[in-house]
């Protein structure tokens, strides 16, 4: 059955206010020295959101840890803890069969430590004002009428 123009544009929307919280996340790490190695990395199995490596401070081009990060972007008042509580055991399995493919894939990261992170961002909307704002190494990012912040961030959330 089609889709009403309302469920795309609630997916839109949905997708949009995913997106930037995604770009928090990735901004916030690259002021912490971590290279973006890939975004929406996609499968069989689902996606990763992010993968980041950490570079070796006396060789920038060595990797010396590798992160999954899942990216949960929820407005105030939600039911799932902020994201968290979507991190069930059924969606860790996913991202793991995932990460293995993904690390199938790129044999030289595979033999990295590797971690899946778990980024919580919630969001508001705000009045009409400007496009973008906020530093690269901030928290915090002001786009399309979007205020999202960074509100959690969980190392290892997870082991399998």
């Amino acid at each position: 059955m089609p889709r009403s123009n309302s469920e795309s544009a609630a997916n839109n929307h949905a997708s949009t206010i995913g997106n930037l919280g995604e770009d928090l996340v990735a901004r916030w790490w690259r002021s912490q020295g971590w290279l973006i190695l890939q975004r929406r990395w996609r499968c069989r199995w689902g996606e990763l959101d992010l993968i980041v490596g950490q570079p070796a401070a006396e060789h920038p081009d060595r990797l010396i840890n590798l992160a999954f990060v899942e990216v949960k972007t929820r407005q105030k008042g939600n039911w799932d803890g902020d994201g968290a509580l979507a991190l069930d055991h059924r969606k860790q399995a996913k991202l793991w069969k995932t990460a293995q493919l993904f690390l199938a894939t790129a044999p030289t990261l595979a033999q990295l430590p590797c971690r899946f992170d778990l980024a919580l961002v919630g969001w508001r909307s705000l009045p009409a004002g400007p496009l973008a704002l906020g530093n690269p190494d901030s928290k915090i990012l002001i786009a399309q009428g979007y205020e999202l912040v960074l509100q959690d961030y969980i190392p290892a959330a997870f082991t399998l």
